[in-house]
């Protein structure tokens, strides 16, 4: 089973929401993690972002949410922007900023990768 990789802002975001939300996050990171592969109405690509990105759609009574993550790994899935849904259309800058942040978590885990590569020498 794949480990999961949060954005510290990703994080922040989820622990904000409702807990039926959370729980939902949660149930389909946990398939995710386990090689389901999720489709509609649950999940779809996100190619606008980059290859490899998928966005959790989640309902709420009086929300919508939406969160990114990465599956193109070998060991990890990473999980790295998340919104709230206001408009029909996901907004370039949610779109730009989910870009930033996944560097930035891509980043920091290919050095973690180089660190532990190193330490077993």
């Amino acid at each position: 089973m794949k480990s999961v990789t949060f954005h510290p802002k990703v994080l922040v975001f989820i622990r904000a929401q409702s807990p039926a939300i959370k729980r939902e996050i949660g149930e389909a990171l946990r398939d995710v993690q386990k090689g389901v592969r999720l489709g509609l109405p649950l999940s779809r690509p996100m190619p606008a972002v980059a290859s490899g990105v998928h966005e959790l759609r989640i309902r709420g009574s009086t929300t919508a949410v939406r969160v990114f993550y990465f599956v193109s790994l070998a060991d990890t899935i990473v999980v790295f922007h998340g919104f709230q849904k206001q408009t029909q259309k996901t907004p370039a800058q949610e779109i730009a900023l989910g870009r930033q942040r996944l560097r930035e978590v891509l980043h920091d885990h290919s050095k973690d990768q180089k660190d532990r590569d190193g330490s077993d020498r």
